[in-house]
């Protein structure tokens, strides 16, 4: 942990930076339209319902999860970040598209971000989420860095919805395409994000055009974790797209809400055809899918009695350039099982 003067000087040193390049909240009247003359910037984005306009592109990001992390590498922006912060239980990082992005950038922390974490690394964009790093609890939210001269860029998956600390404002693919869009726009590379949109829109349209449809679409549970409560996707979860346009009926989509606890009543009730374990964590897939088996009220479930369990990566199902490869790999896995 760095010295308190250190610190203190440096949020000095970041708010005069952010003063004069940074991001701001655009005054009364301004809209996207209004650049510098012959230039890029300035750009104004919305962001979770707040416009926010960039002078110039941050040239220090700092990144919280895989998720959020890969979204930076697709767009080629690795070259504008400081680091990244994640665990080191999101699978293999060296067989991904994006390896020469991890390869290239910091990775700062295998434990959680912190303000000592981002004034040190000197970021001047924390690009994270609502439960993707953000937290009231620990004192680590946009208004706080705010306070220390360092910008922040919200995850719209994660987007508070104003019912409480429930999120999600908008379907997830339409999430990440907004993500992908924005920061496009803010890092100057829209050309890059319209032809990544439009790939991802592409692989997503293919497998929805072989998905299982009508009364061949299976009930689909997604099991995120716990005993006494399973941790599960809502509408407004990148699962809910992913299910659905791989051709399966998501049984929670009447949930409003991201990620989320319900009771395996609601589970037992719903009978879930298949169940999509996401694989992360300290408990494995495995140790996941024999609880499931072994759980006695689960017993009469359909995907537990014929054992249609899929397995699929934490990144795979959070907001990620992985959603589109994803909806792809589900849908074969719902065709084979019906098949």
């Amino acid at each position: 942990m760095p010295h308190p003067v250190r610190r203190a000087a440096l949020a000095l040193v970041l708010a005069l930076a952010v003063t004069g390049c940074g991001a701001r909240v655009p005054p009364e009247g301004k809209g996207d339209g209004e650049r510098a003359s012959g230039g890029h910037y300035p750009v104004t984005v919305e962001n979770c319902g707040e416009k926010r306009t960039f002078e110039r592109a941050p040239r220090r990001v700092v990144t919280n999860d895989v998720g959020i992390t890969e979204i930076m590498f697709a767009l080629g922006l690795e070259d504008h970040m400081a680091g990244y912060v994640m665990p080191d239980d999101k699978g293999d990082l060296t067989a991904v598209p994006w390896k020469d992005g991890y390869r290239k950038t910091a990775w700062l922390s295998k434990q959680r971000i912190t303000r000592e974490l981002v004034l040190d690394a000197r970021a001047d964009l924390v690009f994270a989420g609502w439960n993707y790093g953000f937290d009231e609890g620990e004192g680590f939210t946009p208004a706080a860095l705010r306070r220390l001269g360092v910008d922040s860029y919200v995850l719209s998956e994660s987007c508070r919805n104003g019912r409480g600390k429930a999120r999600g404002v908008m379907a997830p693919l339409d999430a990440l395409y907004t993500d992908l869009r924005n920061l496009g726009k803010v890092f100057d590379v829209e050309e890059r994000a319209e032809t990544l949109v439009a790939s991802f829109r592409a692989r997503v349209a293919a497998a929805q055009a072989k998905a299982p449809k009508g009364a061949d679409r299976p009930r689909v549970f997604l099991y995120d974790s716990g005993e006494d409560k399973p941790f599960t996707a809502g509408a407004f979860a990148g699962p809910h797209d992913i299910i659905t346009r791989a051709g399966g009926d998501h049984i929670m989509k009447d949930l409003r809400d991201s990620w989320t606890a319900v009771g395996w009543e609601t589970v037992v009730a719903r009978d879930p055809e298949v169940i999509v374990i996401n694989d992360y964590g300290d408990v494995s897939a495995e140790q996941k899918r024999a609880f499931l088996r072994s759980y006695e009220p689960l017993a009469n479930v359909s995907a537990v009695r014929e054992d249609r369990i899929v397995v699929l990566d934490y990144v795979d199902l959070v907001e990620s350039p992985r959603n589109p490869a994803a909806v792809d790999s589900l849908a074969a896995r719902l065709r084979a099982f019906g098949s």
